[in-house]
């Protein structure tokens, strides 16, 4: 998750796209939303809606127990505003952009996914992505969409870039992704700069003086490395290594004698869940001391599959995700949860913030005159009041005005909340 990405447990996380379908301006209307491709797409759920819902997400590898409950919370929402969006009527499916053979997200379904979007005239919205780096591709597509922008709203993207700049991002970002110069997307958890700004401060509470970091090469992990580096350093934490790793290696020993050798008291692994996601927390755990901490951003979430396969050597590290714990959440949050965990079973926490972003585009829609451009306006106008996430609104850039981190910890099978940090904007910014 998790957060460029990212998803998980997402990041930085590190990413669900809902497509929602109307009839826009100049467009031929439906009597019902025209579905998209069978290729990417599962079957129409309430396909007499007129006007289409789609959730796109890695529905492959190794994190799918997560998405495929993401795209339940999406379906879950719809199901109680009655298929409804105000005076607009939904129909859904749940669209995937991995392959079998990366086992997560694929550039070239993200691409073909994001034109079928911004082709279909009926397409007006987006909740997605997962993984920051899709977002990356898709988002400029939908910004130059016919009669668009069409609006995005992420339930899980951390990659800082995607919205503003900062000492993690690179030259061009974010305007590269707006050609138009019009902003079409937003998110509904804190970017990977409050995050790595959460774990700095971590490491030091947990008496880290020397970490070594890790990045999986991709957009997401790279970046939420080099936020929590940039954040640590501010906080006197001194960086012994700074190196990636293959996420297709067959053994990271040697790796674990150069973090051993480095006197590493912490080690920060910036990237997404992989296939070999457990073997590496294993030969790290194996070659270093016991006392050094393991600290994990939202690309390994508490429920993955990745921190099952590691057992014993999970235990006791720290994961990191952008937003607020199950466990404190209040009023229409707390009945979410209990209502979710009833009908569907306990929600991880991005199937709550898919939930939300769902919530967040129906009110977008609801609030338009019907039009790609017209969603893509309200989308920033949203202001949502003791909604699932409490109060939810956007600044001017696309970020969700509040930014919690919540810091779990692998205890046996679970993973319960160890703090929730909200960083001190001055850190944010270093970050």
């Amino acid at each position: 998750m998790k957060k460029r990405i990212y998803a998980g447990v997402g990041a930085s996380v590190g990413i669900a796209i809902v497509v929602l379908a109307i009839t826009v301006s100049g467009a031929v209307a439906h009597s019902s939303a025209a579905p998209l491709p069978a290729a990417s797409c599962s079957s129409t759920q309430n396909p007499s809606g007129q006007y289409l819902v789609a959730s796109d997400l890695p529905l492959q590898g190794s994190g799918r127990t997560q998405t495929i409950q993401m795209t339940k919370a999406i379906s879950f929402i719809l199901k109680q505003n009655n298929w409804k969006a105000g005076k607009y009527s939904l129909a859904y499916q749940s669209c995937d952009d991995s392959t079998a053979q990366a086992g997560k997200w694929d550039s070239g379904k993200c691409s073909t996914n994001a034109n079928n979007y911004a082709q279909d005239s009926s397409v007006v919205g987006v909740i997605g992505t997962f993984n920051s780096g899709c977002a990356e591709i898709i988002v400029p597509v939908l910004n130059r969409a016919p009669n668009g922008p069409v609006a995005m709203v992420s339930p899980a993207n951390t990659y800082v870039g995607l919205t503003h700049t900062g000492p993690g991002t690179v030259a061009g970002e974010p305007g590269k992704y707006y050609p138009t110069g019009k902003r079409n997307y937003a998110r509904v958890v804190a970017a990977d700069d409050y995050q790595g700004a959460a774990d700095a401060l971590l490491a030091k509470s947990l008496g880290v003086r020397k970490v070594f970091i890790l990045n999986d090469k991709e957009a997401y992990g790279l970046g939420v490395a080099q936020n929590f580096k940039n954040a640590a350093t501010k906080l006197g934490i001194t960086t012994v290594g700074f190196t990636a790793w293959d996420g297709k290696a067959s053994s990271y020993q040697a790796l674990a004698v150069k973090i051993k050798a480095s006197g590493a008291q912490g080690v920060f692994v910036g990237g997404l869940i992989c296939e070999n996601g457990g073997k590496l927390i294993k030969d790290i755990r194996a070659g270093v001391a016991k006392n050094v901490k393991i600290m994990l951003p939202d690309g390994f979430t508490p429920a993955s599959a990745t921190i099952k396969e590691a057992g014993s050597a999970a235990q006791g590290a720290t994961i990191s995700v952008a937003g607020l714990p199950n466990s404190a959440l209040v009023g229409a949050g707390e009945k979410f949860v209990k209502d979710f965990t009833t009908s569907v079973g306990a929600p991880d926490p991005y199937s709550v913030y898919a939930a939300q972003a769902t919530l967040v585009m129906l009110q977008a829609i609801k609030q338009s005159n019907g039009t790609r451009a017209d969603v893509t306006k309200q989308l920033f106008k949203v202001n949502l009041k003791n909604s699932i996430l409490g109060n939810v609104s956007f600044n001017a850039n696309g970020d969700v005005t509040a930014n919690p981190v919540t810091i779990y910890v692998v205890k046996g099978s679970t993973a319960p909340t160890l703090k929730v940090i909200v960083p001190p904007k001055s850190l944010v910014k270093a970050a």
